[in-house]
């Protein structure tokens, strides 16, 4: 690291003029970000590296997110999200009930019944999510359909699943205590919308009609 650090002092014209100098000392971001790009680091590389730890530890899986495309961060979306190959409902959901109790509205498998506006059956793909343990307040009191008509982007059923086992593996605790995550981008073969909370010592997966709405139940918007 130290011969790096003096080959990049040493990359450095002698002759810089005082103005760019006094540039970049006032920009200091876009300096971290330049030098990154120089150096091909990822902009989310520490965000990167906690996800390949993650699905080490959890699925005992190597995944490779180097070439993964992350959108720019908009603010209030601070929580990354990387679905990783192979991420599927059912498989989600079986690992949260190796870990804590939980509860499914049928008793199919998930994966033959659940229809996802993404999945990660072409390669891993990362969103932006509100970091909060409840489901957007800026979302309530609006239904599956509204969602669709305005063309909001929502987390899917597999993505809230996921953060949910992040999320416990972080803090031990859960999410949707208190509300109901309605998974917009997720319906099931007849048309209903799967939800997630956390009640009575569960995670729940359960369903709502497309045109429900109520101040409990929240979407949570995502940047894709």
């Amino acid at each position: 690291m130290k011969e790096l650090s003096s080959a990049i002092l040493e990359a450095i014209p002698a002759n810089l003029p005082t103005s760019t100098a006094q540039y970049w000392i006032g920009n200091k971001k876009r300096l971290q970000k330049a030098l990154r790009e120089a150096l091909g680091i990822q902009p989310f590389f520490d965000l990167l590296a906690d996800w390949q730890q993650f699905y080490l530890n959890v699925f005992g899986g190597h995944y490779d997110f180097s070439d993964i495309v992350i959108s720019e961060k908009k603010s209030g979306f601070d929580r990354l999200i990387i679905v990783a190959p192979g991420m599927t409902p059912q498989v989600l959901f079986n690992k949260c009930s190796g870990l804590f109790k939980t509860w499914k509205y049928t008793n199919k498998d998930l994966d033959e019944v659940i229809i996802s506006d993404r999945t990660p059956a072409k390669g891993a793909y990362a969103i932006w999510l509100r970091d909060r343990i409840e489901a957007d307040e800026e979302m309530k009191n609006i239904s599956a359909n509204q969602i669709k008509q305005q063309q909001i982007i929502t987390c899917t059923l597999e993505e809230r699943i996921l953060y949910e086992l992040k999320y416990f593996k972080e803090t031990n605790q859960h999410l949707d205590v208190q509300k109901i995550t309605l998974c917009a981008g997720s319906r099931n073969q007849s048309g209903v919308v799967p939800n997630v909370r956390w009640y009575g010592s569960k995670m729940f997966v359960g369903w709502y009609n497309p045109d429900d709405q109520d101040d409990l139940l929240r979407a949570r918007a995502a940047v894709i």
